[in-house]
């Protein structure tokens, strides 16, 4: 496919180009030419007045295969994921059966093979996800794992949580921890505080995410490994981490779209769409969190996607899953969260290549096109007409958004949003 994108604004760090106006051609895959004013017979996608930048990365989505394809499958969710301006994924491992051997490694790999969206399965660390035995992590890193976690059930095993990082530092791997003490934590639904005593439900304490934050960087720090940290969401975990890399601890981390621009207040009408785990904080663990982003504490931002079908979220707060579909609105979010487009990409894009060891996209000549163009002032509607993934529980349908993907290229293919 030959492409010319047409006056934008390139918006990456690695790029000779960086923060220039400029056409970039794309000849079968490959960026070809960028200079000021190319002339072609390619196809041309006007970029005036809009940015380009390498195609993002999400370190932490759920996609049902294996076994659960009717909250997801791999076509779906790699078009949804395109629509948000992803190139490229890594899939927890919370699937039936879990990805714990190179079976389905290998499976989800071939699944994924010619799809616009690189897919990067992450392997469990113990098998089944049962936290008891380490999972065959080696076999599993020599078939194409990138990085190894127990998904959303948390580690309780320290014990278990160390030899998994000392096993992993063999082969230079990278150990995803869900920091959460499930003692602590117990059955509850949302973040202790006010407003869970205004709802009259049981809280989940900050604490539960703190002492298990520790606990991990005093491992990581024993044994010598690098680890990353899920999906933190409150002001101690940031500090924690803040003062392990002062310490020069190999440790990075990440947080979701949705923890940036929500509280727990969202929850006042019970909506179980806002039903998320880790639960919605508070405003100080919000603006912590923006600036942890904004200091270099917090490396990365995922969607968190996870997708559900309806009769698992249009039930009550209680006893519905936890989850929102997030691929189609991370961008955005970040946009509402007041980041610059330069953190944006650093932490969407740069950032999780880097953590996962994924190949780098640079908008550079003889560079492979692995881009997105967007437009970080351009409204939106997210609509189930524009919802490209197969389920729906998402609190944003039917909102009006701000920042939008208007294209996504790799692997020689375009997605391109519908004028």
């Amino acid at each position: 496919m030959n492409l010319l994108i047409k006056s934008a604004t390139i918006v990456d760090p690695n790029s000779p180009f960086n923060q220039q106006v400029a056409d970039i051609l794309i000849t079968n895959g490959t960026i070809s030419q960028i200079a000021k004013d190319i002339k072609t017979d390619a196809e041309v996608f006007d970029a005036t007045g809009k940015q380009v930048s390498p195609g993002f990365l999400d370190l932490n989505c759920n996609i049902g295969e294996l076994g659960l394809e009717t909250k997801e499958d791999l076509q779906t969710g790699t078009a949804a994921a395109a629509a948000g301006g992803f190139t490229g994924i890594a899939l927890m491992p919370n699937t039936q059966p879990p990805v714990h051997s190179k079976t389905e490694v290998e499976y989800l790999l071939n699944r994924a093979k010619g799809k616009l969206v690189d897919v990067y399965p992450l392997g469990t660390l113990s098998y089944k996800r049962e936290g008891k035995d380490l999972a065959e992590m080696y076999d599993m890193y020599l078939s194409g794992a990138k990085a190894f976690t127990d998904g959303s059930n948390p580690v309780q095993d320290a014990g278990l949580m160390e030899r998994a990082l000392l096993y992993a530092k063999g082969f230079e791997a990278t150990v995803f921890s869900y920091p959460e003490d499930t003692a602590i934590a117990g059955k509850a639904k949302v973040n202790e505080g006010e407003m869970s005593t205004l709802l009259g439900m049981k809280g989940i304490p900050s604490l539960a995410e703190e002492l298990m934050v520790a606990r991990d960087l005093y491992l990581a720090e024993y044994t010598d490994s690098k680890i990353h940290f899920s999906t933190i969401s409150t002001l101690r975990s940031v500090e924690l981490i803040r003062e392990a890399k002062k310490k020069g601890l190999n440790v990075t981390c990440d947080v979701t779209a949705h923890h940036l621009v929500l509280t727990d207040e969202a929850l006042a009408g019970f909506e179980s769409l806002y039903k998320v785990k880790p639960p919605l904080r508070t405003r100080k663990d919000v603006d912590a969190l923006i600036a942890g982003l904004k200091d270099g504490t917090i490396d990365a931002i995922v969607s968190q996607h996870t997708p559900h079908e309806i009769e698992f979220k249009d039930v009550e707060f209680e006893v519905a899953e936890f989850g929102i579909v997030g691929f189609q609105t991370a961008f955005s979010l970040a946009i509402q969260a007041g980041l610059t487009v330069e953190l944006i990409v650093q932490k969407l894009a740069v950032n999780p290549r880097r953590i996962l060891d994924a190949e780098t996209a640079t908008i550079a000549v003889d560079q492979k096109a692995n881009l997105v163009v967007f437009d970080k002032d351009a409204e939106w509607t997210y609509t189930k007409e524009s919802n490209r993934s197969k389920s729906s529980n998402s609190p944003y349908l039917g909102q009006n958004l701000k920042g939008q993907i208007l294209l996504t290229f790799n692997n020689n293919q375009l997605f391109k949003t519908k004028a």
